[in-house]
């Protein structure tokens, strides 16, 4: 029986452990052929604890962004139309490794694997030989010394992404993007166990196989198994531009939020093109842009910016201020779900403006009379369209008048 190779106080139930340690720590391999995939089948499964800290750090990445204002930040929604690996070359006694976030032990794409991939579908892109874009590789911004002299000529994608210097070269620059590691929400409950089989290994590690260390039909198949995120996975993309920065290098790319553009330009190609992560050559890591999920967080951005301005204005309103804008909001409320019909009378909307009135009239002196004309005013606006009542009979017995000062 496989066990995994660790001190026996731990046991061997490492069901409630990350997939990252299952895969790594306490992968059950020991004692038994290291090409079987049913330890691999092991590391796969999901807990309900992963799930919720795999959501809680994409929330958490979330509420930083936008923190970040709006000019300096994309962000765009992927969904994973083919299986997903990355972190292959990592050294694993099953030869193929895998990329876990630490401590987290979940999956993740890091940030510099998202820069790579789109700095080279840029350059794809500029290079003309793919659809027509509006990259370029014209080295036209100027790049300036503290003292204010010229150093280089850069292009777009060196201000982006920056340029490294070539052999016996000097001059380097630091791109203005920054791009955040991407936490993959994995479809289902599991990860996926592919089969990679190479029939050629005598040649590629020159064992003789029937006589010969050339390539030929008989080599013996090597089924390896290796981890993937599955389909339909969902993939999030931050990216934070240094504007301050990039107005001084290339202020074109700042004006209008033209690198917005252009790197959208880049993530599109990258999605359907080039794909990212390992063995995108046969397909894997490729990506659609999820432009509802874009909307659908647009849409919740505005609400609670907009919920931010309400408690900011309630905030700066008087006690009596506020009464009068909770009534005002109830009823808005209330209209909104009445969809031009009115409910009966002595409901809830309608106490709500009978306290209201007795509150202004008869509380405490603190009323003034701007805020009692200002309570007249919503009640004379939501009242009839609310409730079902005689408005003329209705507006004497709430006292609009007196309110108004006219009596």
């Amino acid at each position: 029986m496989p066990i995994a190779a660790v001190p026996e106080y731990l046991g061997q139930d490492f069901s409630k452990a990350s997939p990252g340690l299952r895969f790594g720590m306490y992968l059950p391999i020991w004692g038994t052929d290291q090409r079987s995939n049913g330890a691999l089948q092991q590391a796969c499964a999901l807990s309900a604890d992963d799930k919720r800290i795999s959501k809680a750090l994409c929330q958490r990445q979330a509420q930083l962004f936008n923190h970040t204002p709006t000019a300096q930040g994309l962000r765009l929604y992927a969904t994973a139309v083919a299986p997903f690996t990355t972190g292959l070359g990592i050294e694993h006694p099953l030869e193929n490794g895998f990329a876990f976030l630490n401590p987290y032990g979940l999956p993740y794409l890091p940030g510099s694997g998202v820069k790579g991939v789109l700095r080279q579908a840029a350059l794809d892109l500029a290079g003309g030989a793919w659809e027509t874009s509006d990259w370029s590789l014209d080295q036209r911004h100027i790049i300036l010394d503290r003292a204010g002299k010229r150093l280089f000529d850069a292009s777009d994608i060196d201000v982006l992404f920056g340029r490294e210097p070539q052999e016996g070269d000097t001059q380097h620059l630091r791109g203005v993007l920054s791009f955040w590691d991407v936490i993959p929400q994995i479809e289902g409950s599991s990860l996926m166990v592919d089969i990679m089989t190479p029939h050629q290994s005598h040649y590629y590690q020159q064992k003789p196989a029937a006589g010969s260390t050339n390539p030929h039909d008989s080599g013996a198949p090597n089924p390896i198994g290796f981890l993937t995120v599955p389909p339909k996975s969902q993939f999030a993309f931050h990216v934070v531009c240094d504007c301050p920065r990039l107005e001084r290098l290339a202020p074109d790319l700042a004006a209008n939020e033209r690198w917005k553009a252009l790197l959208t330009q880049a993530f599109e190609h990258a999605f359907t093109w080039l794909g990212f992560g390992a063995k995108t050559a046969v397909g894997y890591g490729a990506l659609s842009r999820n432009t509802q999920a874009e909307a659908d967080e647009a849409q919740a951005q505005a609400q609670a910016h907009a919920a931010a301005e309400q408690a900011a204005k309630m905030a700066s309103l008087s006690a009596n201020e506020r009464q009068i804008a909770a009534f005002a909001q109830a009823c808005q409320s209330r209209f909104e779900q009445l969809r031009g019909s009115r409910e009966n009378p002595n409901t809830e909307i309608h106490a709500k403006a009978r306290a209201l009135a007795k509150a202004a009239l008869e509380g405490p002196d603190d009323w003034t009379a701007d805020e009692k004309h200002a309570a007249a005013a919503a009640l004379a606006e939501w009242v009839p369209k609310v409730v079902n009542v005689d408005w003329k009979d209705e507006r004497k017995k709430l006292k609009l008048a007196v309110l108004k000062g006219e009596a």
